[in-house]
């Protein structure tokens, strides 16, 4: 029987040291903790060695390396018995074929080309012709053409290095380039920026599956579909959606094979002016909408202006600019499949076709605009690129044309427009961007400096309507940095001046090698400095680690495909430098001097993402403050030793707060399930500084916020006026009744979950 799903707990598989028996053991600290359901990352077999389990090389069994089927057995037993239950993270768009050798699909293909039984479960571009030949998968993976010279027959395999490649039937005499020659695969160098089939984003190693074919949907889900028909699951988190064909069909038949009441959540990333189709039938998004309220409601608006003219001499382009950079280089090949089969499809040539596709992708701000509920967004976009390139306008009308009428078109443009936004805006403008690095987050708006309380109170009532048991969340195994280190850095917009004045001086100590990168790693250094000032040997390598993805990912004076060694260790000198100099004591104080202000909002955000409508899902570890930044740090081994420690000393601020709102989700499942959102208003001086509101009619939720002003001012004559009743602090114990002093009520902690008693 599928158990209501009240709050989940994230748990990032890896066979070396979180396995299903692992999971097994936590249980017991999870349903102390007060969570209803554990989260799985995907479990079904992934490359050798994955971390992360999104690499899949065979949707068809459970992952050995975390014990198989009878290991989830066990673990969906145990979780039963406590009354609690399991979701599992799933990933339909692509599998993991970055060794041909460990994927049997893959390899079948590459073996017996259009005759192999799966030639129609990936998305290859058969037609593509290359040099003038066509009808071979081409593979983009050596350093250049020339090296199919050094491929190698070993007996029925070619050999180049570590790579491996299938030999087909009878093929096999000859050198190893003349057995290359009669392969149903092409190699090609990668830098030629040509793929012959669709691909994750730009991730060559991932290869894109057909979910629009019913035999592919049920051939890859055949092992989910038994996990609901057992009862082993209670619903599924589906990754990236929008990378499929036609999402909602695809929607349609997992919830066919899931059941009516599985829980069903999508990482949709929604543009913040954008909402999600209420016609699909899920439950709604996996919480990076959630994420951007409740952390933005803790920035201080005020300190724009002068963080702002801290980077006015960093030159950031245009999301519009990295967009159609990024259509046009990273995804050039993408670009060229979707002109072709515009070209096809309406049967006109047009040379400045993708010019025209370009542009139109760069007016798109959103993930894909084919749901029903955003119909306007085309055709605004289309007349934006016409007004700003008239030129364009005949080219415009044959992508129109197309799609219009060709439901390949209309997809391929799509899921061009998705990767399009995650590589320019997530991967690349969110690493350049100086200004509150903070605000740099999945499903984030930059441009916005934070989030009104009447933004905030009315999407929260919006979800409630009609998204009741969306997810909601802080910390993801995407975020680009944890929540407590947000947080912290969020801290600065109510310091503007001082850490402009700091960085300054900071800056003539330990100059850095360019001001844009300074800028936005100095943020990232005080997010995660440690309050002692002991910078341990793996902060330090955490650090450098970060340091090289961000500079590569900005992509401004290096990048992944074409490392710029000399800025980089240059760049790593001036880590060092920070870490080892006279700057690391001034940074030491700092963050003394701002913690408690850093602790006050990472509880307020955790209270609140923990009450507001939705289903909360808490990311692993995040129970206690923690300093993760982007991945794969995030996916670090978490101590739990400390963390069971902790739960039962009951001393430690944020697990009280986490355990306190798990708990009466728990008792009261009714009040967050179904019931509303109201905002309360505070009265008084520094009413602007709480944030409250009634969830249904029984429990209200009250955080304080900008406490460096507030510890000035104080709260004065503040007030909250509750609900008529008798309530209870279910974090401090302590009740209250009628009208509360804030100074009162925030005496022990910046944050309080009341409960009705009477």
């Amino acid at each position: 029987m599928t158990r209501p799903v009240l709050s989940t707990y994230r748990l990032q598989m890896r066979g070396d040291c979180c396995t299903f028996d692992d999971a097994v053991d936590l249980l017991d600290y999870l349903d102390d903790l007060g969570v209803s359901h554990v989260y799985l990352s995907p479990i079904l077999t992934a490359a050798e060695g994955s971390t992360h389990g999104y690499d899949v090389i065979d949707p068809t069994t459970v992952s050995p390396a975390l014990g198989g089927p009878d290991g989830l057995r066990r673990l969906s037993e145990a979780a039963r018995a406590r009354g609690m239950g399991l979701i599992v993270d799933i990933v339909p768009n692509h599998v993991g074929v970055a060794r041909a050798d460990e994927n049997p699909w893959w390899w079948d293909v590459l073996t017996h080309g259009r005759a192999s039984r799966y030639a129609d479960f990936f998305d290859i571009d058969w037609d593509l012709e290359v040099d003038g030949q066509s009808g071979r998968v081409v593979l983009p993976i050596l350093g250049s053409d020339d090296d199919v010279a050094d491929l190698t027959v070993d007996g029925d395999v070619l050999r180049l290095g570590d790579l491996t490649l299938p030999i087909a039937p009878g093929t096999g005499s000859g050198t190893g380039a003349e057995v290359h020659d009669r392969q149903h695969y092409r190699l090609i160098g990668w830098r030629r920026g040509i793929c012959g089939y669709r691909r994750f984003f730009s991730i060559t190693s991932l290869a894109a599956l057909r979910q629009e074919d019913r035999a592919v949907f049920d051939a890859t889900h055949a092992e989910v579909k038994r996990w609901f028909d057992e009862g082993l699951v209670d619903g599924v988190r589906i990754d990236h959606p929008d990378g499929l064909t036609d999402p909602a069909g695809y929607l349609t038949w997992l919830r066919e094979i899931a059941g009516p009441s599985a829980w069903i959540v999508v990482e949709k990333i929604l543009a913040f002016d954008e909402a999600l189709d209420t016609a699909l039938p899920v439950a709604g998004t996996t919480g990076y909408d959630a994420l951007r309220e409740t952390g933005g409601v803790f920035i201080d608006p005020h300190g724009a202006g002068t963080l702002g003219d801290l980077c006015a001499g960093v030159e950031v382009a245009s999301e519009h600019e990295l967009k159609r950079a990024t259509v046009t280089n990273i995804l050039g090949s993408e670009l060229a499949r979707v002109c072709r089969t515009i070209t096809s499809a309406t049967g006109r040539q047009d040379p400045l076709l993708p010019d025209a596709v370009t542009a139109l992708v760069s007016n798109i701000g959103v993930y894909r605009c084919d749901y029903p509920s955003l119909a306007a967004i085309l055709p605004v976009a289309l007349s934006r690129t016409a007004s700003a390139a008239p030129e364009l306008a005949e080219a415009l009308d044959t992508v129109a044309a197309a799609l219009t009428t060709s439901v390949e078109a209309s997809a391929r443009f799509n899921q061009l427009c998705g990767a399009a936004t995650a590589k320019a805006v997530e991967d690349c403008l969110f690493y350049r961007d100086p200004r509150l690095v903070s605000l740099n987050e999945v499903g984030g708006e930059p441009a916005l400096f934070g989030v009104s309380t009447a933004e905030f109170h009315q999407r929260a009532a919006t979800r409630a309507g009609l998204w009741p048991t969306a997810m909601t969340t802080l910390s993801t195994h995407d975020t680009k940095r944890g929540e407590d280190v947000r947080a912290r850095i969020g801290v600065l917009s109510q310091v503007p001046g001082l850490w402009s004045e700091l960085v300054a001086q900071w800056s003539e100590i330990a100059p850095p090698p360019d001001t844009g990168t300074g800028l936005f790693l100095w943020q990232n250094i005080f997010g995660v400095w440690p309050s002692s000032g002991e910078v341990t040997g793996e902060l330090r390598d955490r650090l450098h680690a970060y340091t090289e993805k961000a500079i590569r990912e900005a992509g401004t004076k290096t990048s992944w495909n074409d490392p710029n060694t000399g800025f980089e260790d240059d760049v790593h000198r001036w880590v060092d430098a920070v870490l080892d100099g006279p700057v690391a004591a001034g940074l030491t104080e700092l963050v003394t001097r701002l913690d408690r202000h850093a602790r006050s909002d990472s509880l307020g955000q955790k209270l609140l993402q923990l009450t507001v409508p939705g289903v909360p899902d808490v990311y692993q570890g995040t129970e206690l403050a923690e300093d993760s930044l982007v991945d794969p740090d995030n996916r670090r081994p978490v101590d739990y030793d400390t963390r069971r420690v902790a739960l039962q000393d009951g001393t430690d601020a944020k697990m009280r707060v986490t355990t306190a709102a798990l708990r009466l989700r728990r008792a009261r499942p009714q009040t967050f399930l179904a019931g509303g959102h109201t905002p309360l208003r505070a009265d008084g001086a520094a009413a602007a500084h709480v944030i409250s509101f009634l969830r249904g009619d029984d429990v209200v939720v009250a955080v304080s916020r900008w406490t460096v002003s507030l510890a000035e001012s104080g709260w004065g004559d503040t007030t909250l006026p509750l609900p008529s009743g008798e309530w209870i602090d279910r974090i401090s114990g302590r009740r209250w009744t009628g009208t509360v002093s804030a100074d009162d009520l925030f005496t022990e902690l910046p944050v309080a979950l009341l409960e009705r008693l009477t």
